[in-house]
């Protein structure tokens, strides 16, 4: 049986750091820190996707404009192309979104709206109790 985004989401939760598109990249830099994340979801007012600001983000801003970037709102510098999943997504499918796009955080959206996210850490945890399953099932069968 594949597993889905939404045995992780169940497994993991589904909060989500979120800011909004005005808050600047200090601030968001300061709750990447402070929380100990990799990315945040920026979202509109009505709770949806808007971008991604995550820590390749940041370093591409400071690099490309300098430390004075640092006062400019998260949506100056913010990815607006955002991939998405939903909860039947497949964990090989995610993968694959992860491998092509070249990124380690997916949100996930249901309705239209925030629903959650997936981390690539996420995802290897994921594998790894699959393939852990599967090892027990097969001693199990071998054992008879």
């Amino acid at each position: 049986m594949a597993i889905i985004v939404k045995n992780m989401l169940d497994a993991k939760g589904r909060d989500v750091v979120t800011v909004g598109p005005d808050r600047t990249l200090l601030e968001v830099a300061e709750i990447l820190n402070q929380k100990k994340i990799g990315a945040v979801v920026v979202t509109s007012m009505e709770g949806r996707i808007v971008g991604i600001f995550t820590e390749r983000d940041l370093v591409r801003a400071i690099a490309g404009k300098g430390p004075g970037v640092l006062d400019q709102p998260v949506k100056s510098a913010m990815t607006t192309n955002v991939h998405r999943c939903k909860e039947e997504t497949t964990v090989d499918e995610l993968m694959g979104i992860m491998t092509g796009g070249r990124f380690r955080h997916v949100p996930v959206e249901k309705d239209g709206k925030l629903d959650g996210i997936v981390s690539i850490g996420d995802v290897v945890k994921s594998r790894i109790r699959e393939v852990e399953l599967e090892a027990e099932q097969m001693k199990a069968y071998i054992a008879g």
